[in-house]
């Protein structure tokens, strides 16, 4: 009994001395993407691409296909034009991950618009336009504190 104990302490063990539970393999291939994909872009000369980020990859776990979340800093006409820039570059992107990655199959690659930074602005943009308007609820308070104050003189 004791040999079967030490084998299977033995090979829960293995998975995590190698960290294949902690960081799988498809975060690992998202990572190497995100990289090899920023790379290319730089090497890229098109005005679209300018202020263009790639914030992350979401990968199948078969690596048929990735979806690459980009955010663009030029508004929301940029990011339309950073879409359709990276859709035609994306032949030379695929060929870079062919060519830095040795993966069994070059995954499809599609774009779209980080969802989170999208939601970012609009968050930021709600909460600029409260700090413009004046508050009601101060007026009030404020009105209040006046009145306290006259009626106790």
């Amino acid at each position: 009994m004791t040999k079967q104990r030490s084998a299977k302490s033995r090979s829960s063990r293995t998975p995590d001395s190698h960290g294949a539970r902690r960081y799988p393999r498809v975060a690992r291939v998202n990572q190497a993407l995100r990289e090899v994909l920023a790379e290319e872009l730089e090497v890229i000369d098109d005005d679209r691409l300018t202020l263009v980020t790639i914030t992350g990859i979401d990968a199948d776990p078969d690596f048929r296909h990735a979806t690459v979340y980009f955010s663009a800093l030029t508004g929301s006409r940029g990011i339309e034009g950073a879409a359709a820039a990276l859709v035609d570059h994306r032949i030379k992107l695929q060929g870079a991950v062919g060519r830095e990655l040795r993966l069994k199959r070059t995954p499809l690659l599609s774009f779209e618009a980080d969802p989170a930074i999208i939601e970012g602005d609009k968050i930021e943009s709600i909460i600029k336009t409260m700090l413009r308007s004046p508050e009601p609820d101060r007026d009030i308070q404020s009105e209040a504190e006046t009145s306290s104050v006259a009626t106790t003189e």
